[in-house]
């Protein structure tokens, strides 16, 4: 019987499911961010813009040769970022034609104490504030008006007037200069008791915000430990229902598995599932993208005279076999991350549809095409060495119901798949 795994028996990805998710996801995107650019290339490119600089900067009569060596240094560089880009297209191509392969090489089990979290409180982000604000200078005494000597007579004319007129200044002085020191002796004390209040104003202000943002940071902390408690007692009843084989426990475990097994962002695969728990079968429907995500592009040519670099087109037939592979592949991957994952035994056998989701060209709406639909028992699968087999001749061994035509999105057919026994 062929087995539809619709919308009713589709399960979100869960919690733990989707941390590890996006913890492979952000380690394939640093990955894939490390090698943006090749050493070669930027080694390349620099060398270039050297020569197109000399060549500028050069006289008359070592120009012409500085621009053939800047004309070849451009050509070495195009020619270099052609092969980066003839690189990554040949990664690619690697990626779809051992999405099998590279399973077999790491354990898919999942320790779940792996996931138990831990609160990491961030520094606290007021530091300034646990420093007093140092204390002001205190201000001093104002000092003392001295009395100045009177300015020396001179000449012969007018000697006593003019020691009188001496004197007066020097006394005049002396009463403006003792009557201003009086005044700031008497404002002495409200301008130290003012400076005093400003300073304590401003401690107080600062111990106000400091207990403000120590209370602040207080309970984010608490919230951050909360939620950490939270998950983990959340993961502890997982792990105790995983002990006795609940089928929420299953479900959520086979999505932490799935989560895990990570495809290039450019090729994404989800899957769901569901457990029987009185057959002990786990449903696992997969939906993986269509042909149109397959590259066509398998290499990159530059042209030296138009300086312009070409892609190399796969054939038709290349990209129909890829296509197909990926399909053969990602259906016995799915199964084997179960089995192998599920250490516990609790899954004894599985049946798998995987298909793709498209628009219809018939109807214009978004319709879903069954690829490949198999049952089968873990005994079974588990007698296989997937190190050495043909994936489209497994499935065939195994009794699944395989689309002829995956590229073209011919459905696989209907009642051509045994159920495991």
């Amino acid at each position: 019987m062929f087995v539809y795994l619709g919308a009713e028996m589709a399960r979100r990805r869960g919690f733990f499911a989707e941390l590890q998710h996006q913890a492979k996801l952000a380690d394939q995107r640093a990955q894939a961010a490390a090698r943006q650019h090749s050493k070669q290339v930027d080694a390349a490119r620099r060398a270039a813009e050297r020569a197109a600089l000399a060549a500028a900067r050069a006289s008359e009569q070592d120009r012409k040769r500085l621009e053939r060596e800047a004309a070849q240094a451009h050509a070495e560089a195009r020619l270099a970022e052609a092969d980066e880009l003839t690189a990554e297209a040949t990664e690619r191509f690697q990626i779809l034609d051992q999405l099998l392969s590279a399973t077999l090489a790491i354990d898919d089990f999942v320790d779940l104490e792996s996931l138990r979290a831990v609160a990491h409180h961030p520094p606290f982000p007021r530091e300034d504030l646990r420093v007093p604000i140092p204390a002001p200078a205190p201000i001093p005494d104002p000092p003392l008006p001295v009395k100045r000597e009177p300015v020396a007579v001179t000449g012969m004319f007018g000697r006593k007037q003019k020691a009188a007129d001496a004197l007066a200044a020097v006394e005049r002085q002396y009463a403006h200069d003792y009557s201003e020191w009086k005044t700031a002796t008497e404002e002495l004390p409200a301008r130290r008791s003012a400076q005093s209040a400003a300073y304590a104003a401003a401690e107080d202000a600062r111990q106000a915000a400091l207990a403000q943002a120590t209370a602040r940071y207080q309970t984010e902390s608490v919230e951050r430990e909360r939620l950490v408690t939270e998950q983990n007692e959340s993961l502890d009843q997982l792990i105790a229902g995983l002990a006795y084989g609940t089928v929420d426990a299953v479900q959520e475990y086979v999505g932490i598995v799935l989560a895990n097994s990570v495809y290039p962002e450019w090729f994404p695969v989800s899957h769901t599932a569901t457990f029987e728990p009185t057959s002990a079968e786990l449903s696992l429907r997969v939906v993986m993208p269509g042909p149109d995500a397959v590259p066509t592009v398998k290499a990159y040519r530059y042209t030296k005279t138009t300086d312009e670099i070409t892609p190399v087109a796969a054939t038709q037939k290349e990209t129909k076999d890829r296509y197909a592979r990926a399909v053969h592949n990602i259906a016995l991957r799915s199964i084997h991350e179960v089995f192998e994952a599920d250490r516990r035994r609790l899954v004894l056998s599985i049946s798998l549809e995987l298909g793709t989701e498209t628009v219809s060209p018939a109807t214009g709406k978004p319709t879903y095409v069954p690829l490949v639909a198999v049952a089968v028992r873990r005994d079974e699968f588990e007698a296989l060495d997937l190190s050495a087999v043909v994936p489209s001749a497994t499935l065939e061994h195994l009794g699944a119901s395989v689309s002829k035509n995956p590229h073209g999105l011919v459905p696989a057919v209907a009642g051509g798949v045994r159920r495991a026994r």
